[in-house]
């Protein structure tokens, strides 16, 4: 395992962070693990040096909290793992049970903590930009909470650039405890981030960590997959022809090399010189360790020009622009890709 400090903070983490958004029930999605399937993939990520677990509120409505804390205090040392998680699009109905107001969010920690059977969580993140929540009142809230104990450090998750600027400069202006991580989509089939998000967290010392390199399943060429079948944002976030192009190319540079699509669209996530660490969502043991490949894995030039061709801009993906994403079109491949490289 490599590990990385996460931004301008002092915080170390491996460079590879277990997601866990399919641990939890499958009452809330058909492609959820329960408790018992769950536990081997937290054993084996941990086994193999992982040090960093996400999770958020919104998994499983709740469940998921309650499921990795069991896991993570069977397995490991609360001391030994950075645990994150996340708030804002709540676990239950009501009025005030979602967003990043000062109630919902002092709520929400008392909560995830009870779920997660833990006094503090190491990152307390928003799991994206409430525009109807002045930020002062986000942040202030963020602010009383690191201070009294509960969480660690602050995060962000999913926003534009400006609205990071405003939550710096509140901040700043109040003196408040400021984010350490941004974390955000990024792989082959979305690059947007990369225009402004990526170089101004890089400016203000924010860590990068990365969720959904392989683009909800699509990159791993397994277009049959549960997930695949009845994930609604995979098929809002990538359906056009660009992304099954790029998944395309992702799969012909695997069979080049003799390895896993994953594995190369996971190498090219943690050869990016913007990311610091990169999630991973494992629906088995061997899912993760194609991960821990990638991290050795180097692509040459000929790789990354087929990994990349195809990609065209598009509408950030975010709450916003939900349903109003623009298809796209692939350039021609270079002659080593070509159909005619290919037979030759």
């Amino acid at each position: 395992m490599q590990y990385i400090r996460l931004g301008n903070s002092g915080l170390q983490v491996s460079k590879l962070c277990l997601g866990t958004m399919n641990m939890g029930t499958s009452q809330w999605k058909p492609w959820i693990f329960d408790e018992q399937q769950s536990e081997p993939i937290v054993r084996h990520a941990l086994d193999k040096g992982v040090n960093f677990i996400d999770l958020a509120d919104f998994y499983s409505a709740g469940t998921g909290e309650e499921v990795v804390g069991r896991i993570v205090k069977r397995l490991a040392r609360r001391e030994d793992i950075v645990i994150t998680t996340k708030v804002g699009y709540g676990t239950r109905e009501g009025i005030n049970a979602n967003g990043h107001s000062r109630k919902h969010i002092m709520d929400s920690i008392d909560a995830s903590l009870a779920r997660l059977g833990m006094d503090y969580v190491d990152v307390y993140m928003l799991h994206f930009f409430d525009v109807n929540t002045p930020v002062e009142e986000t942040m202030g809230a963020l602010n009383d909470i690191a201070k009294a104990g509960k969480a660690r450090y602050i995060g962000v998750s999913t926003m534009l650039t400006g609205q990071l600027a405003k939550i710096l400069m509140a901040c700043e202006r109040n003196g408040w405890v400021k984010p350490i991580n941004m974390q955000l989509q990024l792989n082959c089939a979305y690059r947007e981030e990369e225009r402004e998000m990526i170089p101004f967290c890089r400016d203000q010392g924010l860590g990068v960590s990365v969720f959904s390199p392989l683009a909800r399943g699509l990159l791993t060429g397994d277009a049959l997959s549960t997930r695949n079948q009845t994930d609604f944002f995979t098929q809002q976030m990538y359906s056009d022809e660009a992304s099954f192009e790029i998944a395309s190319s992702v799969q012909r540079v695997a069979q080049r090399r003799g390895v896993s699509n994953a594995q190369i669209a996971q190498a090219w996530v943690l050869n990016h010189p913007g990311v610091d660490c990169m999630l991973v969502g494992a629906d088995s043991t061997a899912q993760f360790d194609s991960a821990l490949a990638a991290l050795e894995t180097r692509l040459d030039a000929e790789e990354l020009y087929e990994l990349e061709r195809n990609y065209t801009p598009c509408d950030v993906i975010n709450d916003y622009t939900a349903g109003k994403r623009i298809l796209r079109v692939p350039r021609p491949a270079q002659e080593a890709f070509s159909l005619k490289g290919a037979v030759a």
